[in-house]
């Protein structure tokens, strides 16, 4: 499989900054946008409507910089669109558009609702019988706090959603955090769950394949405060 090095990538990441100032929102991702394109999702710029692809919707829509250089690299859209990224022309917004860039599963906005809409992803996905696609979804530990995340954590659990993935960037920016750590605000509802180094690629990447098919799984990606 063909994979995007740190060079690479960080060069992608300059066309999309063109100049501006990037925070610990985006560069917490990072690495674990590297490790789901490169070794977890099962989707291609051939397969962004066949209905057995995997799903990644990144609910953290902020930290969109680096998902669009993991776009360009893996070719779901043409570099040439990070260099007009935010213009006013540009189809590469300040949160990505599901309807306008190829390879985007959800628009994201405000935060608190990429969980929900992932749980829905999955339950459509049941209905329908289709039990080889997976469901990922990627957060911020800040936007734990939004109480849309605590029914979407509680009806995961209740109902088995077993094909559903979240993983949470912990780069310590939540306003209230919980007892025993992130990891505990899905276990008290049944999830799995693996508390991993977010810069450490082997051990996310055996996190995020590491769910045992009977519940829905939560990763834990870990960086530091600065990032």
């Amino acid at each position: 499989m063909t994979t995007t090095t740190a060079t690479e990538l960080a060069a992608l990441l300059d066309r999309v900054r063109a100049g501006r100032e990037f925070g610990p929102n985006v560069y917490s991702t990072l690495d674990v946008l590297q490790v789901l394109y490169d070794r977890v999702l099962r989707i291609t710029p051939a397969t962004v409507d066949d209905p057995d692809r995997d799903r990644f919707l990144l609910s953290k829509g902020h930290a969109v910089a680096g998902y669009y250089a993991l776009l360009a690299a893996r070719g779901f859209v043409p570099v040439e669109w990070l260099d007009d990224q935010g213009g006013a022309a540009s189809r590469l917004g300040d949160h990505p558009d599901r309807t306008l860039v190829p390879g985007v599963e959800i628009g994201s906005g405000s935060l608190g609702h990429g969980l929900g809409l992932g749980v829905g992803t999955a339950l459509g996905l049941r209905a329908q019988g289709r039990t080889g696609p997976r469901v990922y979804v990627l957060l911020g530990d800040a936007e734990l706090d939004e109480g849309s995340n605590h029914e979407a954590i509680a009806y995961a659990g209740a109902t088995g959603l077993a094909d559903l993935t979240a993983i949470v960037v912990d780069n310590h920016s939540a306003t209230h955090g919980w007892p025993g750590g992130v990891a505990s605000r899905f276990t008290v509802h049944g999830w799995s769950a693996a508390t991993v180094d977010g810069r450490d690629h082997d051990a996310l990447h055996r996190a995020l394949t590491g769910h045992d098919h009977h519940r829905p799984h939560v990763v834990v990606a870990v960086v530091d405060n600065g990032e």
